[in-house]
C-alpha cells in the first residue's frame, strides 16, 4: 500500500489497535515514530510531507586579508611547566620563563645581541661554506641539509664570529647555532672557530665561545673529528699567549664539541638546566646498565660535581662574564 499526504495507519495496525491482546497494541505500535511502523508493517509503505527545521545557505568564505586574525606565534607553551607565555613578555625576559625560570634555547643572533654592547658586532669569517667532500647521503642528500639550513637560518654553517664589546671591553665572540644541524661541527665551523682562535690570539683580546651543539658532523666523517684536534692546539696556543678564554655552554652541549674546546676555558659557566656531556644519557645507561642518578648532566649536577666554575642566569651573563674579563684584567677602551 501506497499512501502520500495524509497521515494515514495501515489495515494492519488498525486491526491490532482494536485488538488489545496483540503485541502491537500491548507496546503500542500505533503511537511510535512513522520508521518503527514501517518495521513493524513491511508490506505497508508510508510516505510524508517533511519540511526541514533549519536552511544553510551556501555563501562563500570571506578570505580577505584585511578579516583575518593572525596569532599564530603569539604564545608559547613552557614545557617544564606547561605554561602558556605571551611571546613578547618572553623576549623581554630574555627568553626565560617568568613562571618556573626555564631557559629557552636562542639563535646565535640573539645570544650575541644579548652579549654585546647595543647589540652591534661586526661579523667575519662568513664567506666559508662547505663543500660536502664525502658527497654523503644516508635519508637525505647531505648537500640538501646543508642548502636547507642555509635558507633556514641564513648562516653559511653553525657559527658566527663576531667582534665587538662587552661593557666597553673589546672581545672576540663565537656563538653556535643550534637549527643549523644541530649545531654539529664541521670542517667549516672547525675552521671558523679556529680562526677566531688564532685571532685572539695575534690581537691579545679575550675569547668568548657560546657553544650549542650536538657535537662532531658525522656527515664529513674523518674530516669533522680532526676539528677536535685542530681547534684544542690553537686553545694551548693562546694560553701559552696568556689570552683569556671563557666557555659558555648552552642547551646542548654533548659530543665532539664538549670534549674539545667547551671543556678547555680559563672559565667554564653553563646556563641553568643545560644538558651538557659526550654521550647521551640513554647511551650510558645501557652501557653501565644502571639507572643514571636524577638530573644527570645537567649544569647543575656538573656545577655539584666539580665540572663547572658556575652556573650563571641569562639575565646575569653579561655582567658576570665583564666582572671576570675585570678579574683577568681586561681593561675596557
Amino acid at each position: 500500500m501506497q499512501v502520500t499526504g495524509k497521515k494515514q495507519i495501515p489495515r494492519r495496525l488498525k486491526s491490532a489497535r482494536d485488538d488489545k491482546n496483540s503485541n502491537a497494541y500491548k507496546i503500542g505500535l500505533w503511537e511510535v515514530a512513522p520508521v518503527a511502523r514501517q518495521l513493524y508493517s513491511r508490506s505497508a509503505t508510508l510516505t510524508y510531507n517533511t519540511m526541514a527545521w533549519f536552511k544553510r545557505e551556501s555563501v562563500p568564505l570571506d578570505t580577505s586579508g584585511e578579516k583575518r586574525v593572525k596569532t599564530e606565534g603569539l604564545w608559547v607553551k613552557c614545557d617544564q611547566c606547561r605554561q602558556i607565555i605571551w611571546k613578547k613578555d618572553l623576549d623581554q625576559n630574555f627568553n626565560v620563563c617568568p613562571k618556573c625560570d626555564r631557559h629557552f634555547r636562542i639563535d646565535a643572533r640573539t645570544r650575541l645581541s644579548y652579549l654585546l654592547d647595543d647589540g652591534k658586532y661586526e661579523v667575519e669569517d662568513n664567506n666559508l661554506v662547505s663543500t660536502d667532500p664525502l658527497t654523503f647521503t644516508d635519508l637525505k642528500p647531505y648537500a640538501g641539509r646543508l642548502q636547507r639550513s642555509q635558507q633556514e637560518t641564513g648562516l653559511n654553517d653553525a657559527v658566527i664570529n663576531a667582534r665587538g664589546k662587552l661593557d666597553g671591553k673589546p672581545v672576540i665572540a663565537s656563538a653556535m647555532e643550534y637549527s643549523f644541524i644541530g649545531g654539529s661541527m664541521g670542517t667549516v665551523v672547525g675552521e671558523m672557530i679556529t680562526r677566531a682562535i688564532e685571532r685572539a690570539t695575534a690581537e691579545k683580546l679575550p675569547l668568548i665561545i657560546v657553544s650549542a651543539s650536538g657535537g662532531a658532523r658525522m656527515m664529513e666523517g674523518a674530516i669533522s673529528l680532526m676539528q677536535l684536534a685542530k681547534i684544542s692546539a690553537a686553545l694551548a696556543r693562546m694560553d701559552d699567549a696568556k689570552v683569556p678564554y671563557i666557555s659558555v655552554m648552552t642547551d646542548p652541549t654533548t659530543g665532539g664539541v664538549t670534549a674539545s674546546f667547551a671543556m678547555l676555558g680559563d672559565l667554564n659557566i653553563a646556563e641553568p638546566g643545560a644538558l651538557i656531556g659526550f654521550a647521551g644519557p640513554r647511551v650510558i645507561e645501557q652501557t653501565i646498565r644502571q639507572k643514571l642518578p636524577e638530573g644527570f648532566q645537567r649544569s647543575e649536577f656538573l656545577l655539584e660535581h666539580g665540572m663547572l666554575d658556575a652556573v650563571v642566569r641569562r639575565h646575569e651573563l653579561k655582567a658576570y662574564l665583564s666582572r671576570s674579563l675585570d678579574f683577568m684584567q681586561v681593561r675596557a677602551q
